[in-house]
């Protein structure tokens, strides 16, 4: 006959919790914020308010004999007026790094945006609960990773057995800032968005600020990447501001140039990587906005288009391929008197040799073997022993 476990609840505070840089307490619990609270001050769009609350990169990190665990938490859900229903966000357990389980949580809210009018409609859910068990009956380090793609509030933590924040291991610390596919789009859970898999094939310490459809060189962002502490830094940039047709090169460079000014006032000699688009084929010359793709809505599936006029380049709109050159230039004379400046084209990520093979689903987000391919380029790339993240810190 199984009996329950003996369970020990254990408060949720601050020292249980990495990547997240701001926790706010609710009428449940704890929600995880990726952005200050004096950033989420300034801001007044919805679309950076729901990904900056998305729990992309947190996880709860512990040190315990547990067997079980198990973690209540009340999940916010986003459907799609005509489009099938999403999956679940994906909760998954490392134990001392390695993969160990995965599941998901049933209820919580669901919020149901209709495309063709910008409306969305919040439908109250019940907290629900994930399980783990069979862990090994040892002490070991226990990493719950929550979804990267659902508003995940906190309820209460439980195990068979205490459980202790975990030491630091003398990590090194890398902040990455970028769009939804740094955010992690269409990953497949949350160790596996490109930055995650990267952060572990590196062994370091990600906090991930990728923001879906909000790396727009907003100022606020600038001075939350300037006051975190950070060892390694990226900042991926360009193809929010292409898809929102946001501005002309005219205001693009002297905003990119302030960014990176703002960066450096709080890592002055911090290794800093600036990371171009990868390939997008709709917008390599056609400028945006982007738009939803209405006719492949009408056959259940996302889809996005580009709806610039490509002559328009002359007038300085801006496509992924202008985009690409100016941040090259800039980061080449910004490095004459910045030796940690570096640049990555974001091709050398998913570039023009991968589209056949891997094409992006919606036109514009990478799926999740895409996520995988990236994630280990990078790793490769960046934490080279000639890499700008060389592991000797020198």
């Amino acid at each position: 006959m199984r009996t329950e476990p003996h369970w020990i609840t254990t408060p949720l505070t601050a020292d249980l919790l990495r990547g997240a840089l701001d926790l706010e307490h609710t009428v449940h619990g704890l929600l995880p914020h990726r952005l200050p609270a004096r950033a989420r001050a300034q801001n007044t769009d919805p679309q950076l308010a729901m990904a900056e609350s998305q729990p992309s990169g947190v996880r709860l990190a512990f040190r315990s004999h547990a067997t079980a665990v198990e973690l209540d938490t009340l999940p916010t859900k986003r459907g799609y007026t005509g489009a099938p229903p999403r999956p679940d966000g994906v909760y998954e357990l490392l134990v001392d790094g390695e993969p160990a389980g995965r599941t998901t949580v049933t209820g919580g809210h669901t919020v149901t945006v209709d495309m063709s009018t910008g409306q969305s409609e919040l439908r109250p859910g019940p907290p629900g609960t994930a399980r783990f068990t069979g862990l090994p009956k040892r002490a070991k380090d226990i990493e719950i990773w929550l979804p990267h793609n659902e508003i995940t509030e906190l309820v209460a933590l439980r195990t068979d057995a205490p459980v202790e924040p975990l030491p630091d291991r003398g990590r090194k610390v890398w902040l990455h800032h970028g769009s939804s596919i740094s955010h992690g789009s269409d990953a497949a859970g949350p160790t596996t968005t490109w930055p995650a898999l990267a952060s572990r094939l590196a062994g370091v310490e990600l906090v991930n600020l990728g923001l879906g459809g909000s790396a727009l060189l907003d100022p606020f962002v600038a001075r939350a990447l300037r006051d975190t502490p950070a060892d390694l830094i990226s900042v991926k940039i360009g193809i929010n501001i292409v898809n929102q047709d946001l501005m002309r090169l005219r205001a693009f460079t002297p905003a990119v140039h302030g960014f990176l000014d703002t960066v450096r006032e709080g890592h002055p000699d911090v290794p800093l990587l600036v990371v171009s688009p990868i390939l997008c084929p709709m917008h390599e010359d056609t400028p945006g906005p982007t738009a939803y793709d209405f006719a492949a809505l009408g056959e259940g599936r996302l889809g996005f288009r580009a709806t610039g006029d490509p002559a328009e380049t002359a007038n300085g709109k801006l496509t992924l391929a202008v985009v690409r050159e100016e941040l090259a230039g800039i980061v080449e004379r910004r490095a004459a008197d910045d030796p940690n400046l570096h640049h990555l084209d974001g091709r050398a990520l998913y570039g023009e040799s991968d589209t056949a093979e891997l094409p992006l689903p919606d036109g514009l987000h990478p799926d999740a073997a895409t996520h995988r391919r990236m994630g280990e380029r990078f790793a490769r790339v960046a934490f080279a022993p000639d890499g700008p993240f060389r592991r000797d810190g020198r």
